[in-house]
């Protein structure tokens, strides 16, 4: 697990964490070809790690045996270039099956996604990831988002469990985020996750949390890692041309659509040539409006991008 950790590590301080899409065709099943396409693709861009099988990767949509054979994809995909973290989650006993699935596929650590429905007090939180964690020796990441947010006295009874290695925050509460990161171990992972993370990326770093996932690299890594450079550069001037040209109109048409912030991922993949098919229900694809809204966005962001190359 050390050496896991360690990898991924150095992925967090050294690129942007990607997390792919799945792959339907268009009867809605598995494509398993485009998706190793599309893995290759991230993976061609230098990112950190990646996270396949999480919320950009409806993870909610997908059948055992459907996930069994993704994760698999991915880590020989990967061929050890870069860690492979994988998600889990709903109840406890059942992401403590896809855990031993991400495990027995060659995983490198799971990212331990919030509960179905469930808002839950701090003692059952601390057990449901005990319960997770003890079906698997794969280092695990606690995501907080939604419903779940882990309090300041919650922190020692995760750092108790062996292979909880850190977090993953959606909520963007830095205040709260920067007890969290005081009370925890020294040598835990944090990471930003936020929905559009660039948006907020400089203001994580000033907390001390510097590493971020990001969506768009889904679809165009060009535009995610030429803010990735800037940002580890503190070039403010690039940052913020990308930030007012793209990221923020890119936010505010996200915001026009409920599940946005996959299917509009997703559109925009399409729109790039990536064979990533349709969303699955109960989200649906923007509408026509809205691509084409999304279409001249990305026209924009990648001539900024060329621009300063």
């Amino acid at each position: 697990m050390a050496t896991a950790v360690e990898r991924l590590r150095r992925g967090m301080e050294t690129a942007v964490l990607s997390f792919p899409l799945t792959a339907f065709d268009p009867d809605g099943r598995i494509d398993l070809d485009s998706f190793r396409a599309h893995i290759r693709h991230q993976l061609s861009a230098g990112p950190g790690a990646l996270f396949p099988c999480c919320g950009t990767g409806e993870y909610f949509s997908l059948a055992e045996d459907e996930y069994a054979s993704l994760v698999a994809a991915a880590v020989e995909e990967a061929a050890g270039a870069v860690p492979v973290v994988v998600g889990v989650g709903y109840g406890w006993a059942q992401a403590a099956r896809f855990a031993a699935i991400a495990e027995n596929a060659g995983a490198d650590g799971v990212l331990l996604m919030p509960p179905y429905l469930v808002e839950a007090p701090q003692a059952g939180l601390v057990e449901h990831v005990r319960r997770v964690a003890a079906s698997t020796e794969l280092p695990i990441i606690v995501y907080q988002r939604a419903q779940v947010k882990v309090a300041v006295g919650g922190v020692a009874g995760l750092a108790a469990i062996p292979n909880v290695i850190g977090f993953k925050d959606g909520h963007s509460d830095l205040d709260r985020l920067q007890r969290l990161k005081l009370a925890a171990p020294a040598d835990w992972l944090f990471f930003n996750g936020a929905a559009t993370a660039e948006m907020q990326a400089r203001a994580y770093r000033s907390i001390g949390v510097p590493a971020y996932s990001s969506a768009v690299h889904a679809f165009a890594p060009e535009i995610a890692q030429s803010f990735f450079r800037a940002f580890h550069a503190d070039d403010h001037a690039a940052m913020e041309r990308l930030l007012s040209e793209f990221y923020v109109p890119l936010v505010e048409l996200r915001d026009q659509g409920i599940g946005y912030s996959v299917s509009l991922v997703k559109a925009a993949a399409r729109l790039r040539g990536a064979n990533v098919g349709s969303v699955r229900a109960p989200l649906a694809d923007p509408p026509p409006e809205h691509v084409e809204a999304l279409d001249a966005l990305l026209t924009k962001g990648l001539a900024l991008v060329a621009a300063t190359q």
